[in-house]
């Protein structure tokens, strides 16, 4: 991929709008397999292993071998135990796998260290394979194997990198630790790194680990200068990121951490005054914080009641949380040491007393009037509002399953999530009286963002098969709010090996990249009236199981560093997890989009959000291994879309490109003073689309992403909920060109008033290449997101996009219909083609007549 060092474009034109009647859905389906040409694909390959062989000129060392990298096809595994030799001697070794998410599937890189004097191993397997291609009985020698390459490179330190492909560094000049695993040969591989290290002025861990064929050691360098050490020790095998300093940190003395304090402040600008805030609705933040007070003046401090202290804090939590929203990665921003520009800045509004609680049933009105304080000191301040405090949900019946849960309960909106939705939509505030707070729906709205965590599962237990666990605890009130950007937590870490001593021999209970234990799910819900929550995911610790397996706990080393609140003689870090600390984080990244894009509506904030999430290889196993597009689907109502990025939320690349189209529409209509309305008009997109640059790519593989974001007025009584007493206001989905289709034809399949009198319809079969198609496209929500994958020839013809209406209770309710005053929504279009180097960008920031570059 290359460098995202540009700006999402913003389409200038509004789209046209024209009578609708829905004729059916869009859809998705399954990418038929690729037959292939076998000889051709034989001789390709033998080609690019030549080309991996051959060194490049830049490099003046002599390895003894060469690293080569063989990629599978998508959904396909390649057959491992090909790629090396089990023979006595040296022989060609299987040192790394990565497994890559892609749309189409699992991608599988294998990189296998080839000794000199074995480049044959894999060329007589080639060549065996093209002179059998067209062997009549069908079984070309080594089918198995090479039928399952789909291309063959010279490797990197980058195929060597087994943790996330997002978690290695961006900067390739910025120093850092490096944990490197060696290939055991002749038992020196540590003292041939260690005198490399010396040699270059680079420094290595005291320490390090053997273990079976491996030997881990830490190493500090550049990307680069890492590189360099690749292209002259031949025992590198595994790079991964080390996780020490969330264990460590917090174990110093107060007086230590101070160190690491001065350090990052010397390093850390702050956000000027008018940046935009993450307004974080807790228990109260500590000011005085070394690392918070220059981000959270004393004028930003609120609480829901007059009488109650905003400059002191008493409860730890909304500290915690605080030092995450504002730097996002905290152990990050301590390992590094170059600068950090802050792009926002903090609010804090104290919406618990000091002493006891709320009553559960006025936590709406306890969040108006928290989301009002800080708009009366200034109501056009860009903010996003973080709440990770939620209602604890009722425990399960004990052994109950997920198909046991009632799921007519499950997802229902209460009075406090529908506040959160109103609020989100723009309802204003009005809380003159006394506790009494009134959300007024005649005043112009101002729609808000809200960022809310999915709730807590607090009795795990070690017995649990902690997935299932997750599936049946459904996310807990106000999480369930259909225009909040719900956080659910996955478990970042998995590694033992920096763990305190009084936690030998626990086993971590979720895999890396995996659901965190602790995180809840909305596959409870009743899923054809409830969104998909969370919609997306992030960091938020794992815990541990007891060497005997019968208890759990939470060891430092897999939990997320932060700020802690300060009392005399304590430290200044602490560590916090669950899906309040991802909450956070994530709180974060909606923060810095607003500064990057001060102009876009908080709905195309929270798409790009989630747009910009992706899998990781735990989740994207589970989502590839899904025996049918239901099943798939299903996994979204544990994991959303994934973990989001800021920069990809921010920034496109020549070869990925974002369109970013705000627009409104003007859902319902009705004849004379009926009290039935119908669908007033559908919006058509004609996106700019670089048609020529795709249709030059020809069969190569692209990837298609569309997201549809909208917030919906709430009608929370619960009637029934269907017709004039569903839930949402309004309900809009998208449905995308086919490439077969002219733009009439388009028009024709999906708007009956586009067809001529006696025209017959068009198929609706689910169109090919959606990862989830119709199951996801018009699921309930005021949120929708789908990948398609394909050809870039056919994605060079799907350059239209139609918005239209589907049912919600303005259409029945005439007196309270908005309809004639139009309604925002955000549409995010992106198109990547990351394996080719194309300029796709260009093209289309030419086509817009006056540039805007938000």
């Amino acid at each position: 991929m290359a460098e995202r060092n540009r700006p999402h474009i913003v389409v200038p034109t509004p789209p046209s709008a024209e009578p609708f009647t829905l004729a059916g859905p869009g859809g998705g389906g399954d990418k038929p397999a690729f037959p292939g040409d076998r000889k051709a694909h034989g001789t390709r390959l033998t080609s690019e292993f030549e080309t991996a062989w051959t060194a490049p000129a830049e490099e003046d060392t002599e390895p003894k071998g060469t690293y080569v990298t063989f990629a599978s096809f998508p959904g396909l595994e390649l057959a491992l135990e090909s790629l090396e030799s089990h023979r006595s001697g040296t022989q060609p070794e299987l040192v790394a796998v990565q497994e890559e998410a892609t749309p189409a599937g699992i991608v599988f890189n294998a990189t296998v260290f080839i000794p000199e004097g074995k480049k044959e191993f894999f060329l007589k397997k080639l060549e065996q394979y093209v002179s059998t291609a067209e062997a009549t009985d069908g079984n070309p020698r080594n089918a198995a194997l090479i039928e399952g390459i789909a291309s063959i490179r010279r490797a990197t330190i980058r195929e060597l990198w087994t943790d996330p492909a997002d978690e290695f560094p961006a900067d390739p000049r910025q120093p850092r630790w490096w944990e490197i695993w060696l290939r055991k040969t002749d038992g020196k591989e540590q003292e041939r790194l260690a005198e490399y290290a010396r040699d270059h002025e680079l420094r290595t861990s005291d320490h390090y680990l053997g273990f079976g064929d491996r030997t881990v050691i830490l190493m500090r360098a550049t990307a680069e200068q890492l590189a360099t050490t690749f292209q002259s020790i031949d025992d590198i095998a595994e790079l991964r990121r080390p996780h020490e300093v969330s264990s460590f940190v917090p174990g110093l003395s107060a007086s230590e951490q101070r160190e690491w304090v001065r350090d990052l402040q010397s390093r850390v600008d702050h956000a000027e005054m008018g940046a935009p805030v993450v307004c974080i609705l807790d228990r109260g933040v500590q000011a005085g914080h070394p690392l918070l007070d220059d981000s959270l003046a004393s004028d930003d401090l609120h609480a829901v009641e007059t009488s109650w202290r905003k400059d002191i804090t008493i409860h730890p939590h909304g500290t915690e949380m605080a030092g995450l929203a504002l730097y996002g990665d905290l152990h990050e921003a301590i390992a590094s040491s170059h600068r950090i520009q802050l792009g926002h800045r903090l609010e804090s509004v104290k919406i618990l007393p000091d002493s006891g609680d709320n009553d559960p049933d006025v936590y709406g009105a306890v969040t108006a009037r928290a989301v009002d304080q800080p708009e009366i000191t200034d109501r056009d301040r860009s903010r996003v509002f973080m709440l990770a405090v939620t209602a604890p949900a009722a425990a399960p019946n004990p052994g109950s399953s997920v198909q046991d849960r009632p799921k007519q309960e499950s997802g229902k909106p209460t009075a406090w999530s529908a506040t959160v939705d109103a609020l989100a939509f723009g309802r204003a505030i009005d809380d003159t009286a006394a506790k009494f707070t009134y959300l007024d729906r005649d005043e112009e709205p101002t729609p808000r963002l809200f960022v809310i965590s999915a709730g807590n599962i607090r009795d795990v237990q070690a017995k649990d098969d902690h997935l299932d666990r997750s599936d049946a605890e459904a996310v807990e009130d106000p999480s369930q709010s259909w225009n909040a950007l719900t956080v659910g937590a996955y478990a970042e870490h998995d590694a033992m090996h920096h763990a305190p001593e009084i936690f030998r021999g626990y086993v971590p209970v979720a895999r890396r990249g995996e659901l965190s234990p602790t995180s809840r799910t909305s596959v409870s819900f009743d899923q054809k009236r409830w969104p998909f929550k969370p919609d997306v995911v992030a960091p938020g610790g794992n815990l541990a199981r007891t060497p005997d397996g019968t208890g759990v706990d939470t060891p430092e080393n897999l939990a997320t560093l932060t700020t802690r609140m300060q009392r005399p003689g304590e430290g200044f870090f602490t560590t916090t997890r669950d899906t309040s600390a991802a909450t956070a984080r994530v709180a974060a990244i909606a923060a810095d989009i607003r500064m990057v894009y001060p102009h876009l509506r908080p709905e195309t904030v929270r798409a790009l959000v989630v747009h910009s999430a992706e899998w990781t290889d735990a989740m994207w196993s589970r989502i590839d291994a899904a025996p049918t597009k239901k099943d798939a689907v299903n996994l979204l109502r544990r994991y959303g879309m994934g973990v989001p990025s800021l920069e990809r939320a921010t920034r496109s690349a020549s070869n990925a490109l974002t369109l970013v189209d705000e627009a409104l529409i003007h859902p319902y209509e009705r004849e004379g003073q009926s009290s039935s309305g119908k669908a007033r008009e559908m919006n058509f997109h004609q996106l700019p689309w670089p048609i020529q640059e795709l249709s030059g790519l020809g069969e190569t593989n692209v990837r298609l992403r569309v997201t549809l974001s909208y917030f919906v007025e709430p009608n929370p009584s619960s009637r029934g909920w269907t017709g004039r007493y569903i839930y949402p206001s309004h309900g809009l989905r998208f449905a995308m060109k086919r490439p077969e289709d002219s733009i009439d034809a388009f028009r024709q399949r999906i708007n009956k008033q586009a067809r001529d009198d006696g025209q017959k319809p068009l198929t609706l079969n689910t169109e090919t290449g959606w990862l989830f198609g119709r199951d996801q496209q018009t699921a309930a929500g005021s949120l929708h997101t789908d990948i398609w994958t394909g050809a870039a020839v056919d994605l060079a013809s799907k350059e239209a996009v139609v918005v239209y209406p589907v049912a919600g209770w303005w259409k029945n309710r005439p007196h309270m219909d908005k309809s004639s005053d139009g309604v925002n929504y955000s549409l995010v279009v992106s198109i990547e083609a990351p394996e080719v180097d194309v300029d796709l960008w260009t093209p289309v920031a030419q086509q817009i007549a006056t540039r805007i570059e938000v």
